[in-house]
């Protein structure tokens, strides 16, 4: 039991890591190198994707045309961002300027020999085997590739959800004294009075047929 209590755990643990790694921003600073719309038939990938823009049809949800973001980040290595509108939905960027982003993506498209860096919020995964791309949220130029980003919605994100953390398990501890430990108490002493009453009638009846014993033998 001990193993399968630590398994789930785990197991809970992992799924909700990676919830939070992929609906928490995160920053990347690239070189954005082109823009581009293509027509997508989503299938099994279709969660990772946000539903359709704002204000289109969505009658066609599962075949449309995604806006996408090419970039490279400083090292030569390219990533690719799909640039949609989250609305209303999950996860709540509320979202709807996507056409505006693709525009200023276009206006920051710059060459290695004359780069301009941009820092791009995001959030989710990138997988060519499933094809998923993180969806890109902001775009903001920078002057260089060395820009420090700090991510203050995480910092603020965790201190909250530790804070809240601290307070539930207080919160439990004092539902645990007040209500559940008296409760196993009382269960304990009327366990141990009913053992001893059992205990009484078992002395007694041994005690009656011994009697009747004796009484056999004279």
């Amino acid at each position: 039991m001990r193993y399968l209590k630590w398994t789930v755990l785990a197991v809970a643990a992992l799924l909700v890591v990676s919830f939070l790694h992929y609906t928490l921003p995160r920053h990347d600073v690239v070189r954005i190198v082109g823009t581009n719309t293509q027509r997508m038939d989503l299938g099994e990938n279709t969660f990772f994707f946000a539903s359709p823009d704002a204000g289109t049809n969505t009658a066609t949800a599962g075949n449309r045309d995604i806006k996408f973001i090419n970039a490279v980040r400083p090292n030569g290595k390219t990533i690719v961002y799909r640039n949609e509108d989250t609305g209303w939905g999950w996860p709540p960027y509320f979202k709807v300027n996507s056409f505006d982003i693709q525009a200023k993506a276009t206006d920051l498209t710059s060459t290695e020999a004359a780069p301009k860096w941009v820092v791009v919020t995001r959030y989710g995964w990138r997988n060519q085997l499933f094809t998923i791309f993180p969806n890109a949220v902001k775009l903001r130029e920078v002057a260089s590739p060395e820009v420090t980003v700090i991510p203050w919605f995480n910092i603020f994100f965790f201190v909250a959800l530790g804070g809240l953390a601290i307070l539930a398990r207080g919160m439990w501890m004092q539902f645990r004294e007040r209500t559940i430990d008296p409760a196993l108490e009382d269960m304990g002493d009327a366990w141990d009075r009913e053992s001893g009453l059992a205990r009484k009638r078992t002395r007694t009846s041994v005690g009656r047929f011994k009697a009747w014993m004796r009484s056999l033998r004279s």
